[in-house]
């Protein structure tokens, strides 16, 4: 038996070591993008967008003679998609492709390396999705994208993937009555004519292309608080102004501060809190973050500063730190779930922190009991299916904490400050985080963190325990019963309680076998044993008295 598990979890460090990345997007590592400048012009009187798209690149190698952007098609059905009008390369009309959704750009002197080229691309069209254009709430028309996780493309020509991060601006020409929100710093509002004003916004962080945001609405804006020299902003409805300031109020600098301390430094030039009709919760977009319409009511709601704090979180974990494919969308997802609860367990207390465990946990079970074949590391694509699930959040915050609890917080701490300091604005995979918390774990991780990453089971134990008066001992008998015949090596922790005194005595003992028995000594009967008493496993557990 030990040698089938000795067998099974090298095979298991190969495949992590040297898996091929199942995520098959198309990715051209030959260029890289280093600034998208959008322009864009809506009216009220048409759902068609006019665009003009400037990118600047460097390519990594010399001879590229062709560039490759997603972009969706015309549907001639729909009546909807972008028609590509005109491509310019440096200036020069350039010869391109616009089919099956991707826009390939040629030309016929290849490229230096480390030469940076611009590409213009002119468009227009109906989007079929990305940008939402339609009426809110109040039946009022307003402009908001919702990106995630591959949608950008049906709006901008972009790379529509999140391994290629760059900077972004937005000049977006609308009617007077609209004001707009978009990444980074507002550079200019001006009045154009008699029925338009142009706005600029600047990001100058570079981020994958689903954290681009516009949000065109009647707006109330106002400016909140200063973090680090940096603006708090709050955009909603100006039906919802007064609603919207006071559910926005808190605690946007209170999370900026202990994600800053815990983690690092924000990355962005703001932090704005937006209305928007095109999101069902939240939506993570970079500095300018999209909140569900009807989340703001007002009543400064805990489902509302929950959202804000795990947007915020986002900010962090999948903006400034984000996954190479969607195989790994757990680094995002999983850690702002898990970095929600860090800030309530400081704010809130140990008990709201515990709280959120058990729902999680109890999430996932059941979840597990309805599909057992998600994992929250597997072959995924956003081009063919989705890429995470409930899963993915709430099984991955467990993961950090049982880390946490593993490492010690401290050790935790510093490994999260190492991690986030070294792919700080770029791109990482699991692989990297785990061998930056092994540095501080000083220790080897693969094995024991594979077993929860990379396998859809939740450990299933059934439990007993008898007193042998005798030999004065406890025997406890415990059985891993989960499915799939996979067998889970972690500690699990048993509080023994005293009959007299009612005090406890925790103990940790090693589960590798699908069948352990362990023998206790102890000098009395005891009231009760309680399996994992301070809630640090993910598991499904029936223990009881024998």
């Amino acid at each position: 038996m030990m040698k089938i598990k000795i067998f099974f979890y090298t095979i298991l460090l190969i495949a992590f070591s040297f898996k091929a990345w199942a995520d098959n997007y198309p990715k051209n590592f030959n260029v890289d993008i280093l600034h998208y400048n959008f322009k864009i012009q809506l009216s009220d009187k048409t759902d068609e967008i006019i665009g003009t798209t400037k990118i600047k690149v460097i390519f990594k190698k010399e001879s590229v003679k062709d560039f490759r952007l997603d972009l969706v098609n015309f549907d001639s059905n729909l009546k909807k998609g972008m028609q590509v009008e005109e491509v310019y390369y440096n200036g020069t009309t350039a010869q391109f492709t616009h089919q099956q959704n991707n826009l390939t750009i040629h030309w016929d002197n290849g490229s230096l390396k480390d030469q940076i080229g611009e590409f213009t691309i002119k468009y227009k069209g109906i989007p079929a999705g990305g940008l939402k254009i339609g009426l809110n709430k109040y039946g009022e028309r307003c402009f908001f994208n919702e990106n995630w996780p591959n949608n950008t493309r049906h709006w901008l020509p972009t790379i529509d993937h999140p391994y290629d991060k760059a900077t972004n601006e937005f000049i977006v020409i609308a009617p007077s009555k609209y004001k707009v929100v978009s990444n980074g710093l507002l550079m200019e509002e001006s009045k154009i004519d008699a029925e338009n004003t142009l706005t600029h916004w600047k990001q100058n962080v570079p981020v994958s292309s689903w954290l681009y945001v516009l949000g065109v609405a009647e707006f109330a804006v106002q400016h909140v608080d200063v973090f680090d020299h940096k603006s708090i902003q709050t955009w909603v409805y100006s039906k919802d102004r007064e609603a919207g300031f006071r559910d926005f109020e808190t605690p946007t600098k209170d999370v900026l501060s202990f994600y800053t301390n815990y983690v690092g430094p924000f990355a962005y030039e703001k932090l704005a809190n937006i209305q928007s009709p095109s999101v069902s919760g939240g939506m993570e977009t970079s500095s300018a973050i999209l909140y569900a319409e009807n989340l703001v009511d007002g009543k400064k709601s805990e489902r509302l500063r929950n959202v804000v704090i795990h947007e915020i979180a986002h900010q962090w974990f999948g903006n400034a730190i984000t996954e190479s494919t969607w195989d790994d969308a757990w680094l995002s997802e999983g850690f702002a779930t898990y970095f929600t609860l860090l800030f309530q367990e400081s704010e809130y207390g140990s008990d709201e922190y515990i709280a959120g465990l058990l729902k999680a946990r109890k999430f996932v079970i059941d979840y597990t009991k309805k599909d057992s074949s998600f994992s929250i590391i597997d072959n995924r694509t956003a081009e063919s299916g989705p890429v995470t699930s409930g899963i993915t959040y709430q099984k991955g915050a467990w993961v950090l904490h049982m880390l946490r609890n593993r490492m010690g917080n401290e050790n935790f701490k510093k490994g999260i400050q190492a991690y986030y300091k070294k792919y700080y604005n770029s791109n990482t995979t699991t692989l990297e985080f785990i061998e930056t918390m092994e540095i501080f774990a000083k220790e080897d991780l693969k094995s024991y963190l594979n077993q929860w990453l990379r396998n859809p089971y939740v450990l299933k134990i059934d439990g007993h325990w008898k007193y042998d008066s005798k030999n004065k001992q406890v025997l406890i008998d415990l059985t891993q019963a989960q499915s799939g015949n996979f067998i889970f090596n972690t500690p699990i922790e048993l509080a023994i309680y005293n009959s007299n005194t009612q005090s406890s005595k925790i103990i940790k003992v090693d589960l590798n076998n699908k069948n352990s028995t362990y023998k206790i000594p102890v000098d009395q009967l005891p009231s009760h044993i309680v399996a994992d008493p301070r809630t640090v496993l993910l598991a499904d557990i029936t223990f009881s008295k024998n």
